[in-house]
């Protein structure tokens, strides 16, 4: 059972910052309130493999989603604002964390677009949970960070799996970020930099724009606990049980989780809706404007 605690500070005049207790875990996440007359449900954003969490994945983008709504951002076990007891993560667990923020958070069925192609918590909510979301824009299908299970109210979703389990693309991958991590940290940034843009997007912010990209994803224990969580996940068999309306959305350079995986995704979740975007795996800072307006309009509609 989750166990709520107070309010632990303000990040901004605007943001707070919220804590609840799942387990041996203390869930932080950051609630941006709504700029403006709310419009639409509130909108949840699982963040991807790395303890940058949140901060790393949504900071930017949250803000600009917010206009209208509110906006949540945990993070879940395994970042450096979560504290728990340092167990291998499972996506259950990743999954409880995510419901328990939905209901601490008391804003009522959310919509749930995860980034990456590595949120798995957002499917398993769908497949093995009560809804609590009413909808799903997903960014491609990839090895999970977080899972996703929440017991009951979501309205759409935007969030990533990876379909096909075992791909040999990404165990090798996922594997060789595992054994440079343990010799050489900054080699280790700069594969995940490697595959995680679009060489057009590096050649154009330049030497000095890469080199500040390279630290973004420390090979810290949190990190190699998502890895290892990568390697082992598979939620094919959830992927029929989706009912919330889901977007998804494939990045066509994605080094990372190939789009191919993003276009099987759609096709193993009935009547999801498609699109694509040309960018590497961290399409959302490639493309900012035009993910924000594709989930935007995705969990506006009815």
């Amino acid at each position: 059972m989750a166990t709520a605690t107070a309010t632990v500070g303000t990040v901004t005049p605007a943001v707070t910052v919220d804590t609840v207790t799942v387990g041996a875990a203390r869930v932080r996440y950051d609630r941006y309130p709504a700029a403006g007359p709310v419009e639409a449900p509130a909108l949840l954003l699982v963040h991807g493999t790395g303890s940058g969490g949140a901060e790393v994945n949504w900071s930017g983008l949250a803000p600009g989603l917010a206009t209208h709504r509110t906006v949540l951002t945990p993070d879940l076990s395994g970042t450096e604002r979560t504290v728990d007891d340092g167990a291998p993560l499972t996506t259950e667990q990743l999954a409880a964390q995510v419901i328990a923020v939905i209901e601490h958070a008391g804003t009522g069925p959310v919509d749930l677009p995860p980034a990456f192609g590595r949120e798995v918590p957002p499917w398993l909510l769908d497949g093995r949970r009560r809804r609590r979301h009413r909808r799903r824009a997903a960014p491609r299908p990839g090895p999970p960070a977080g899972p996703g299970g929440r017991l009951g109210a979501h309205r759409r979703h935007g969030g990533t799996s990876r379909p096909k389990a075992g791909g040999e693309y990404l165990r090798n991958l996922f594997t060789v970020w595992r054994r440079i991590a343990d010799h050489d940290a900054e080699a280790f940034g700069r594969i995940i930099t490697i595959t995680g843009f679009s060489h057009g997007f590096l050649n154009t912010i330049g030497r000095a724009g890469v080199e500040q990209l390279v630290p973004n994803m420390p090979p810290t224990a949190g990190t190699l606990r998502h890895i290892e969580l990568d390697l082992r996940v598979d939620i094919r068999e959830l992927l029929p049980r989706i009912t919330a309306p889901t977007l998804v959305i494939g990045f066509t350079q994605d080094a990372t989780v190939p789009v191919a995986h993003s276009r099987a995704l759609h096709a193993a979740i009935a009547g999801s809706r498609y699109a694509e975007l040309d960018a590497g795996h961290v399409g959302v800072f490639e493309r900012a404007e035009e993910f924000t307006a594709l989930v935007d309009g995705f969990t506006r509609s009815a």
